[in-house]
C-alpha cells in the first residue's frame, strides 16, 4: 500500500505559478512510476504528466507540454508538479497517482491522492 498526500493547490492569477507537492509514505517511493491526473468540472479524469522509477523518463500531456514540470525526490518521497504560465483551463483538482506500470492512461495506476484544487482566474 502506498498513500499519497497532495499540497500546493490554490488560486493563482492566469501566467502565475504554483508548485504541487505529494508526499507518499507506506512502501518503497522509488519502486513505483508517479504521476498527475487532473479533473475539472464535467469532465473526465485526464492525464498530465508521469516520471518514471529514477525520475530520467517523463512524459507530459500536449496541453501542458513546456509550462509543467514533473520532478521526484525519492530520497524524501515527494512527486512534484511545477506548474508555470498558468491559464484558466488548467483550473481542476489535480491528483497525485503511484503505479507499477508505466502509462498516461488512469488504469496504470494502482494508488490516488485525495486531490488538491487549482483555480487560476482570468
Amino acid at each position: 500500500q502506498v498513500q499519497l498526500v497532495e499540497s500546493g493547490g490554490g488560486l493563482v492569477q492566469a501566467g502565475g505559478s504554483l508548485r504541487l507537492s505529494c508526499a507518499a509514505s507506506g512502501r518503497t517511493f522509488s519502486m513505483y512510476n508517479m504521476g498527475w491526473f487532473r479533473q475539472a468540472p464535467g469532465k473526465e479524469r485526464e492525464f498530465v504528466a508521469a516520471t518514471a522509477l529514477s525520475g530520467r523518463l517523463t512524459s507530459y500531456a500536449d496541453s501542458v507540454k513546456g509550462r509543467f514540470t514533473i520532478s521526484r525526490d525519492n530520497a524524501n518521497n515527494t512527486l512534484y508538479l511545477q506548474m508555470n504560465s498558468l491559464k484558466p483551463g488548467d483550473t481542476a483538482v489535480y491528483y497525485c497517482t503511484a503505479g507499477p506500470r508505466w502509462g498516461i492512461a488512469n488504469t496504470a495506476y494502482d494508488y490516488w491522492g485525495q486531490g488538491t484544487q487549482v483555480t487560476v482566474s482570468s
